[in-house]
């Protein structure tokens, strides 16, 4: 690989890096390509990015983009970078759900808006609620109050009725 071949690299490694929420590390020893195809459509469908660069180039670029210090000592071997957006909790998800089905694609670390995450905190990780999730609970707990009002405001004309049925069957008799 050629000087500007690595500076093309560097520069797409600190754009994924500098438009990214989160960056999870994994290590892809013994998977094979039709595994790492489907995890990538996984993390596709999740609008997840998958890349495998060399350790020294992301190394570089996270150094020029900064905030990054933490999760350093986790570029050896063989890594694979997950760049997310918005939804930093998917790709926890789906590296948990592979690695129990599999054993395999080893969690390494992640720097979640600059707070680094380290190999053990993956179960936690995993286990947050994702962005739809949380949407869906605020929109319940908003829409909550006004089905009680609607509620209340039928049992007060369901009783009202009750009320003008009797009085009419009283004058009747």
């Amino acid at each position: 690989m050629n000087k500007t071949e690595k500076a093309d690299q560097i520069a797409q490694i600190k754009e994924l890096l500098q438009n990214s929420y989160a960056v999870y590390l994994v290590d892809y020893a013994g998977i094979n390509v039709e595994d790492i195809n489907n995890l990538r459509r996984e993390f596709r469908k999740e609008s997840v990015t998958y890349k495998v660069f060399k350790n020294t180039l992301v190394k570089k670029a996270m150094n020029e983009v900064g905030g990054y210090e933490s999760i350093s000592e986790t570029l050896a071997g063989m890594t694979g970078f997950i760049f997310t957006g918005e939804n930093f909790v998917s790709p926890a998800k789906i590296i948990k759900k592979y690695y129990d089905d599999k054993k395999k694609l080893v969690f390494k670390g992640a720097v979640i808006e600059s707070t680094f995450y380290g190999s053990e905190k993956l179960d936690v990780l995993a286990s947050m609620p994702s962005k739809p999730e949380i949407m869906s609970s605020i929109i319940g707990s908003i829409a909550q109050p006004a089905t009680g009002i609607v509620g209340v405001l039928n049992a007060v004309m369901r009783d009202l009725v009750s009320v003008i049925d009797e009085i009419s069957k009283k004058e009747a008799a």
